[in-house]
């Protein structure tokens, strides 16, 4: 059972009656314990005439995805089997994270008849989400009391990452487009692929005209070249201990997730083979062999469950994951924190072994924290000594990086995603991918 605050509202109303009766000349305490008494006998009688809750089932929708931070409805139906009308309050039991609202929602429902009531939730973490009951009260006729009863009911919410760098990805595709000949004259050194013949126009390279093409058509014919297609991107996420580190509003995951994201939407527009694996100690995730519109909703559907490891990445084991994706030559993306000199001396002794076979950009995000102004005391100024000392170590790693063969980028959760995509597009106009 339950009370309700009108309860309250009758006891505290029985000063007026004692004070009364105790002007007249009766025992004031007699009369208080009358008062309450008979407040006991109203709260017992409403409970016992409230309809039972009992008599309700409860039925969930199918499990709902969700955007991190972006508003959804789940649904429930209630069913009264009981022969009363049941009038009171529901509260579906998610957990905080959730985002579901906080008052109870008004329950009416007459005997034999089903009601749906729609849930708003706005999730605020990335993963499964459950409610596990449903409470359900029921008020008395006085409304003074009422039955309450718990409901078992498992109710799910997959939360997926919310990909905000999709914003970046209009532009690159217009740049990818010009790499691809769809808005500019396609000519040697834009590509290593063989796309077309045309007829030759002044102002083309010399060097491109075919001659036996040529011989046969009797008139100048030029070879025209595209960005090779069909090549393969591996991107790693690591999600040992430091990518549970926070930067700006997040974690530096989610901010790999980001450049994932945007980076494979890209090389699956520009024809590539995208193939992910988060990796700490295991493969908490892996994606492979999908191709097309499938890509991206597959992995965000893989990444939702995954949360960084406080535990060392075993990187030897992680190269051993990307030579087992592919055996040709690839564009491998490992999206990792690399900015300590002593916590990196695992990664970069297995780094060359990777280059040697493949092209490396290592993307790395970090926080401008050093950014902030500076204010006049000593714990300021430890901390921006502390920062200096964090930026000098990490571009002496990013330095270590590149003396390996690799390629080293490092920023801001925001502006990390859009640099390694141009650094992909910077690599397909080179024709080094």
């Amino acid at each position: 059972m339950f009370v309700t605050w009108r309860l309250s509202v009758l006891v505290a109303a029985g000063v007026l009656p004692v004070t009364a009766l105790s002007v007249q000349g009766a025992d004031p305490w007699l009369t208080l314990a009358g008062w309450v008494l008979l407040c006991a006998v109203l709260m017992v009688v409403d409970t016992v005439a409230a309809p039972s809750p009992r008599a309700l089932h409860v039925t969930r929708g199918a499990p709902v995805k969700a955007l991190l931070g972006s508003p959804t409805d789940t649904r429930l139906w209630i069913t009264n089997s009981g022969s009363r009308l049941l009038r009171g309050r529901l509260r579906d039991a998610w957990q905080p994270t959730a985002g579901a609202p906080s008052p109870r929602l008004a329950l009416e429902i007459p005997a034999g008849e089903r009601r749906e009531l729609i849930i708003p939730l706005v999730p605020r973490r990335r993963g499964r989400l459950v409610s596990e009951m449903v409470v359900v009260r029921s008020d008395g006729p006085l409304r003074l009391a009422g039955r309450q009863r718990i409901i078992p009911s498992t109710g799910e919410l997959r939360v997926l990452p919310p990909f905000t760098s999709r914003r970046h990805l209009p532009s690159r595709l217009a740049r990818l487009r010009e790499l691809d000949g769809n808005t500019s004259i396609q000519v040697r050194g834009q590509g290593t692929e063989f796309d077309s013949l045309r007829e030759y126009v002044r102002g083309d390279d010399v060097r491109s005209i075919d001659w036996r093409a040529t011989a046969r058509a009797g008139t100048t014919m030029l070879r025209t070249w595209r960005p090779e297609r069909d090549r393969h991107v591996v991107i790693v996420i690591d999600t040992g201990r430091t990518a549970a580190a926070r930067v700006g509003d997040g974690t530096r995951l989610d901010a790999a997730m980001e450049a994932a994201l945007l980076l494979a939407a890209l090389a699956a527009r520009a024809g590539d083979h995208v193939h992910l694996v988060m990796f700490d100690r295991v493969v908490r995730a892996r994606v492979t062999g999908v191709d097309g519109p499938a890509l991206l909703s597959t992995m965000v559907d893989a990444m939702a469950g995954v949360e960084a490891q406080l535990i060392d990445t075993d990187w030897d084991a992680a190269h051993a994951q990307v030579r087992a994706l592919t055996t040709r030559p690839a564009l491998v993306v490992l999206l990792t924190a690399q900015d300590d000199v002593d916590a990196s001396r695992g990664f970069l002794g297995t780094l060359p072994g990777m280059t040697a076979r493949a092209q490396v950009v290592v993307g790395t995000v970090t926080d401008h924290a050093e950014d902030r102004p500076a204010r006049e005391d000593a714990v300021e100024v430890y901390l921006a000594a502390a920062r200096e000392r964090g930026a000098f170590e990490a571009s002496r790693v990013a330095e270590a990086i590149r003396r390996a063969g690799g390629d080293a980028i490092a920023d801001g959760p925001d502006a990390l995603p859009p640099r390694i995509a141009d650094r992909y597009l910077a690599l397909k106009a080179a024709g080094r991918l």
